[in-house]
């Protein structure tokens, strides 16, 4: 099995079990964090008074002129898709999160068509 095939299943996994978005938005955004870098913005909070470490409240990974976000919220996770131009928005969708990860896929093999730099994030992301 190779890389890519491998990452599609571990998406799958994602699409299947909705209702463990949470801990999966963890998981995404690590992922994200190390395979690109300079795409992705993670925005974390602390768990409460006294707990240790900090939790994902938002994700952003900006191909293109799309942005893929998700965003913890009660206890769920919302997702959508947003083309923009010149920074104003100019389509938004709401996503689930399964939906959301194979745009996300998509994105990512469309743009390591066109640069370099995409081609070895998926790469890293699909290893």
């Amino acid at each position: 099995m190779d890389a890519e095939e491998s990452f599609d299943l571990d998406a799958a996994g994602l699409r299947a079990d909705d209702r463990d978005a949470v801990t999966s938005l963890e998981v995404l955004a690590s992922k994200l964090e190390q395979a690109l870098p300079t795409h992705t913005r993670v925005e974390r909070r602390g768990r409460g008074l006294f707990a240790r470490g900090k939790i994902v409240e938002r994700l952003e990974v900006r191909l293109g002129d799309w942005v893929l976000s998700l965003r913890r919220a009660n206890g769920r996770v919302e997702g959508w898709r947003e083309r923009e131009v010149g920074g104003i928005s100019i389509k938004r969708e709401p996503l689930g999160m399964g939906t959301w990860v194979s745009a996300l896929v998509l994105e990512l093999r469309e743009a390591s068509g066109r640069s370099a730099e995409a081609r070895e994030a998926l790469a890293r992301l699909l290893s």
